[in-house]
């Protein structure tokens, strides 16, 4: 009967070689994992970057974001929301992009900062218009003195974007406070609000544009960039009720919503005053330095070109509130946020 072959233990000598060599393997693979630019910095670098933005924003960042990619050979993926609705992705779903984007600079404040960001830099700015087309009721005889005249008229289906959700809506609320007093007309703002019905009331701003094009809405309250940007006509609101004029800050405070705050049952009170737009990197953002350059070049000279070309009023220079912004994003810095 054969015997099966009977096999040798290693010698001791070459296990430890054995030993040895795993134990190199492991550390090139540590190497290739650390800080100091191996696979996971290369693809913290690489992207894609992601964006979360405000709905005025959408078609001025995603220019920008086109002239990045093609400058820095990298992916990026874009989302739009109202910005209420766009930090509430962060602040209660965990949601974290590498840049955030808002059309009021206050949410920062309110609710990002400290806990989920810890600066944000105001970078643009807007003012609120009525936007209509050629085929709205009364478009032939509307005016910046008679809007609100027309508005009330039977008949006229007017719009606006939902203060909880969007900056839009909760600021198109305080020019009706506004129009009221300056045009002297007691309960105006509440004759305003009323002749909009809940099915007038979207998400976002840029949600009211289609409505406008197919004529299911007469006229709605925008943005002027994005009036502009969607080749609509509009009503420029005088200055004293528009949000748009630094001069009547003072104005402004005059009027004031509430909206819902940072957890259910929670409310915000929101003055009004100019319009400005702000951003940020967040606090645990998957790509920071692939983030950090994208907001450089938004503030830089060719940045600036590009939002300007898509309607949007970009500062000359981003004022910064907070601290541990990306180093050169400004030479002005604004007052810490209480």
């Amino acid at each position: 009967m054969q015997r099966g072959l009977m096999h040798a233990p290693p010698p001791v000598h070459f296990l430890r070689i054995m030993r040895g060599l795993v134990a190199l393997a492991l550390i090139g693979l540590a190497c290739a994992r650390d800080d100091g630019g191996g696979t996971d910095t290369r693809a913290r670098d690489e992207g894609p970057l992601v964006v979360f933005n405000a709905g005025s924003l959408a078609r001025p960042i995603r220019a920008a974001l086109d002239s990045f990619s093609v400058r820095e050979g990298v992916r990026f993926e874009q989302e739009q929301a109202g910005s209420l609705e766009t930090a509430r992705k962060v602040t209660e779903l965990g949601r974290v992009p590498d840049v955030i984007a808002l059309a009021d600079y206050e949410i920062f404040p309110q609710l990002l900062v400290p806990e989920h960001a810890s600066w944000y830099a105001r970078f643009a700015r807007n003012r609120m218009v009525l936007a209509y087309t050629g085929r709205s009721r009364y478009a032939d005889v509307i005016t910046p003195a008679n809007w609100w005249q027309v508005v009330l008229r039977p008949g006229v289906e007017t719009g606006h974007s939902d203060p909880d959700l969007d900056p839009a809506g909760y600021r198109s609320l305080l020019v009706m406070q506004l129009a009221e007093r300056y045009y002297r007309q007691p309960g105006l703002a509440e004759r305003l609000r009323r002749a909009i019905p809940p099915r007038n009331v979207r998400p976002k701003e840029i949600d009211l544009v289609a409505l406008l094009e197919t004529a299911e809405l007469d006229y709605a309250f925008e943005y002027e960039s994005v009036a502009r940007g969607a080749a609509l006509e509009f009503v420029p609101l005088p200055d004293s009720i528009s949000l748009g004029d630094m001069s009547d800050s003072a104005f402004y405070e005059t009027a004031a919503v509430r909206v819902v705050g940072r957890r259910p049952g929670d409310s915000l009170t929101i003055r009004g005053q100019p319009i400005v737009y702000a951003l940020s990197i967040p606090r645990r953002a998957p790509h920071p330095r692939l983030a950090e350059r994208f907001v450089l070049f938004l503030m830089s000279e060719d940045g600036r070109r590009v939002l300007r070309a898509n309607h949007l009023d970009a500062l000359d220079s981003a004022a910064v509130s907070g601290q541990d912004a990306p180093a050169g994003l400004s030479a002005r810095r604004a007052p810490a946020a209480p």
